[in-house]
């Protein structure tokens, strides 16, 4: 009988609780079955990959998926065992290839032609490429570099000119003295063009390797908007202040940024705005199904007439906690029912 909900964890790694779980997963299994659907946690082993499955398959109707890339060896392994249950009719929360639609950070150049992200957002797939359009943008104004792995800010780079060039110039000559502040503790460094370059080669490199280039906003000193979506419904804000040094831009606690928690309805003009888009957000990254928990990260511009406008900077689908608010679980195990509920109606 296919009618338990399978919680995906992997053993070890620095998001776990005293259990051995992720601190907030053990609250919606229990959440499920107050409410009469069950519910279990399997870890995911490379080892036991085909006995997980099999067993998945004939005793699951859905998996929830919270495992954070970052602790997982085999990711490309997990993913395929995923795409292999979602085609036996297991229903993906979420769905493998929404999780990396949603969280690869090109998504932003897939945005780029909606009013959410500007048209001046570029993703560099080879280095070839990156040598080419770099030294051109930036000619522009000052950038910020989004490597495609990492979290905290690592590999965030804000790079801006040192000193102002000619206004016929056509291209940035490598020589060129250039500012660049990373993201993850918004310490500065000093490096010619051409060198700096050199050294973000490497997120370039290897599996999903990619570097997204879009303007920064200055004000992302007024702080980073994040909203908690479960599916298209949101669930509350997080107003991320950044440090106030002069040079801070990261929205992150570790580099001394201030949060603050705010209920949607405080944010209406942000909120309204992007649930009218969704359609063309899930269009644009490949039409599958909202994820289950997922985060969009706004920073506030200003448009031709003077009025706020709301810039994403990055997405987040692949494991979003609540652990600071524990008390959701009871919303996500209903969210969970209702989506259930659905994919059985579609079915008969």
């Amino acid at each position: 009988m296919t009618t338990k909900v399978v919680f995906f964890e992997v053993p070890g790694g620095t998001d776990k609780w005293l259990n051995g779980y992720r601190k907030d997963t053990m609250p919606m299994v229990d959440a499920l079955k107050k409410r009469g659907q069950d519910a279990e946690v399997i870890f995911f082993d490379i080892e036991k990959k085909d006995e997980i499955f099999e067993y998945v398959k004939e005793h699951a109707i859905a998996y929830v998926s919270r495992i954070n890339p970052g602790n997982l060896k085999h990711e490309a392994e997990y993913f395929e065992m995923l795409r292999e249950l979602c085609d036996a009719g297991v229903i993906g929360m979420p769905h493998p290839d929404a999780m990396i639609g949603y969280g690869a950070k090109d998504a932003l150049v897939k945005l780029r032609h909606t009013t959410l992200v500007p048209e001046d957002t570029f993703a560099y797939y080879t280095v070839a490429e990156f040598k080419e359009m770099f030294p051109t943008s930036l000619l522009h104004g000052e950038r910020v570099l989004k490597q495609n792995r990492g979290s905290t800010g690592e590999g965030i780079w804000r790079v801006q000119l040192v000193d102002e060039l000619p206004a016929d110039t056509q291209s940035i000559p490598l020589d060129t003295q250039i500012k660049c502040t990373e993201a993850k503790d918004n310490h500065v460094e000093y490096h010619e063009l051409g060198a700096f370059m050199a050294f973000c080669e490497q997120y370039i490199m290897g599996a999903n390797g990619m570097l997204v280039d879009m303007p920064f906003l200055p004000r992302i000193k007024e702080g980073e908007i994040r909203l908690l979506m479960l599916r298209d419904k949101p669930v509350n804000v997080v107003h991320k202040k950044p440090a106030a040094d002069a040079d801070a831009f990261s929205a992150t606690l570790f580099s001394g940024a201030q949060y603050r928690y705010d209920a949607p309805e405080d944010w209406a003009p942000l909120v309204d705005s992007f649930l009218q888009q969704l359609p063309d957000v899930t269009a644009l990254l490949g039409g599958y199904d909202l994820p289950l928990i997922w985060t969009a990260d706004f920073i506030l511009d200003t448009d031709e007439n003077g009025q706020d406008a709301y810039i994403l900077g990055e997405m987040n689908c692949s494991c979003v906690g609540f652990t600071s608010q524990l008390e959701l679980a009871e919303d996500v195990a209903q969210e969970i029912i209702a989506c259930l509920g659905c994919h059985t109606e579609v079915a008969i």
